[in-house]
């Protein structure tokens, strides 16, 4: 037999491709709220914000939603840092829960660390990590990445502009903006926003909550007028509802105060913390012997009280809805009052603002609210805004984040008109990740992502299906069947007693009740007749007959508890 000579080819090894810089968010796209976003190249992450949102009235029985950071956990190792943009809750509320997972430091401007040391007292972890102050000049560096900011307006101080400087060029996270001319606070750093722009932007993430507006948002400078103006029209008590967190409208209210010669009394566990830190700081100024504890409200003349509290989204356990409740103990609303909303709702809040204004009209106030008179504006960049930072930034690839699917895609229109092509335009969902390269951008695999569920403190995880359920309770109410039967004889030795809560007034509703115990009886008894007892079946025996009688009686079908005690 022949043999046949082989010649081994070579094959040349290609060179590994260089690693993408990943882009990620955990929050606050297709949403408003729970902001969390993260730039991670090689073995090392940035994250930027960890925030929280509040329910909608389908979550019953849930305090916060929190983003899930198991991808978090599962590489800790690479985590350098959280670096924050600001102090509203949205970009801050998650770090007492992301800290009973992760140990990480935290850095952001002195105002934003000061709330998070407050947040940290009132949860018990004060301690627990790292907290970093850092100044618009400031610089942190690590092995493959570094991090540097710049200043921005926003309805709070100490907003900044977070720039992760990578091996491909800069990503860019604007924070909460918008371009105000005459501030309450310091103006925008215009040239360093300029300067990060011109040494080249890989990527920019940018707030996307106005997108749909027009024009510029107004100045904080018009809404003090407006306060004041507001202030010198009010004969009685001034009650003045706002965020806590909003310290510029504070300032505002306290320059107010003074040229119409009332006191200050400040109502609300977060509005008083809000005070304490922003005094600490300078942020807020008030002159002494001006502020009065609420209980001395009744030694001054109306015509010399401010009341500057929590509620202006119509939180039902907020000082103001107690107050138009009736339920608060130290102040009530009396004819004459002013009530001024300095807010916008947020979305899924309009109902309680609404039935909180009905309430304190009822109680003979006087209320001022919407945007009509003028004692609000946005902290948030409307469409020439959004123009502007992206012509200051030039980004070679662009992200909308923070704010719903509408907003983004509006977003993403105004980013193309601007002249960056569409292909470079990204609409993400939380858990897609974008991998950059120094010339090409494309979406990655996605990593775990979603909510988690903050019930009475405890972070809880919920299937649809109890969702669906305590929904039920909340809308239908509940129907509980107690009865006694003897599993030898099948005959009901006991009930059925039907108790209702949240369903029918038990007092009214007791021939329907009575009638359908008695209809369940005669079934439950034609039932033994037939077939020997099973649980199961005399459970979804009783299911069936109420729920037919309840639907045909009131058109409404409760939730159905029976309880079978078997002897």
């Amino acid at each position: 037999m022949n043999e046949i000579a082989t010649t081994p080819v070579r094959t040349r090894r290609s060179k590994s491709s260089p690693p993408p810089v990943r882009i990620f968010s955990l929050g606050g796209i297709g949403e408003i709220g729970k902001n969390m976003y993260g730039i991670e190249f090689k073995n090392e992450i940035i994250l930027i914000d960890a925030g929280l949102k509040f329910p909608d009235s389908r979550l019953s029985g849930i305090d916060y939603i929190i983003p899930d950071i198991t991808y978090l956990v599962n590489n800790s190792h690479k985590i350098k840092g959280l670096f924050l943009t600001h102090g509203h809750e949205d970009h801050i509320g998650a770090i007492p829960f992301l800290l009973r997972q992760l140990q990480i430091p935290i850095y952001g401007g002195a105002l934003t660390i000061g709330l998070v040391k407050a947040k940290l007292e009132e949860y018990r972890l004060r301690g627990q990590t790292e907290l970093h102050v850092f100044q618009e000049n400031d610089r942190y560096t690590f092995q493959h990445l570094s991090v540097h900011f710049f200043r921005t307006t926003h309805s709070i101080p100490d907003a900044f502009g977070i720039v992760v400087e990578t091996p491909y060029g800069s990503v860019v996270h604007t924070g909460d903006f918008k371009f105000d001319f005459t501030p309450e606070d310091r103006l925008a750093d215009l040239p360093k926003m300029a300067s990060v722009g011109g040494g080249g932007v890989l990527a920019l993430l940018a707030d996307s909550t106005n997108s749909e507006k027009e024009g510029f948002t107004p100045s904080e400078r018009k809404v003090g007028d407006a306060i004041l103006d507001s202030f010198q029209k009010c004969e009685g008590r001034i009650l003045f509802a706002t965020f806590a967190s909003n310290v510029h409208r504070l300032q505002q209210v306290v320059e107010a105060a003074i040229l119409c010669n009332r006191k200050i009394a400040v109502l609300g566990r977060s509005m008083e913390k809000v005070f304490t830190i922003a005094q600490e700081l300078g942020y807020i100024r008030i002159p002494d012997g001006m502020m009065i504890d609420i209980k001395q409200i009744d030694r001054f003349e109306d015509q010399q009280i401010l009341i500057v509290c929590t509620g202006s989204q119509g939180e039902p356990n907020a000082a103001l809805s107690r107050i138009a409740s009736g339920s608060h103990r130290t102040v009530q609303i009396y004819p004459g009052d002013s009530v001024i909303f300095s807010s916008s709702p947020i979305p899924g809040n309009t109902q309680n603002i609404n039935r909180s204004i009905d309430l304190l009209m009822r109680a003979g106030a006087n209320v001022i609210y919407g945007n009509s008179v003028g004692i609000h504006t946005s902290g948030h960049g409307c469409r020439e805004d959004l123009k502007l930072m992206l012509s200051f930034i030039r980004p070679k690839y662009f992200i909308p984040i923070h704010g719903e699917y509408r907003m983004l895609l509006s977003h993403r229109n105004l980013a193309i008109q601007t002249g960056i092509p569409e292909e470079r335009v990204f609409i993400m969902d939380i858990g897609d990740t974008l991998s950059v390269y120094r010339n090409r951008a494309k979406r990655g695999r996605a990593i775990p992502a979603g909510e988690v569920f903050i019930s009475n403190g405890e972070m809880r995880t919920f299937e649809d299906a109890l969702l669906e359920e305590r929904g039920e309770l909340a809308q239908e109410g509940i129907v509980i069947v107690v009865m006694t039967v003897d599993k030898t004889t099948q005959q009901i030795l006991s009930g059925p007693d039907i108790v209702t809560r949240g369903f029918v007034y038990m007092q009214d509703a007791r021939p329907l009740l009575r009638r359908a115990e008695m209809m369940l009886k005669r079934n439950l008894n034609k039932l033994g007749e037939r077939q020997e007892y099973d649980h199961a079946a005399w459970t979804r025996t009783t299911y069936k007959v109420l729920r037919r009688h309840f639907t045909k009686e009131v058109g409404r079908t409760p939730h159905i508890m029976p309880s079978i005690l078997e002897v």
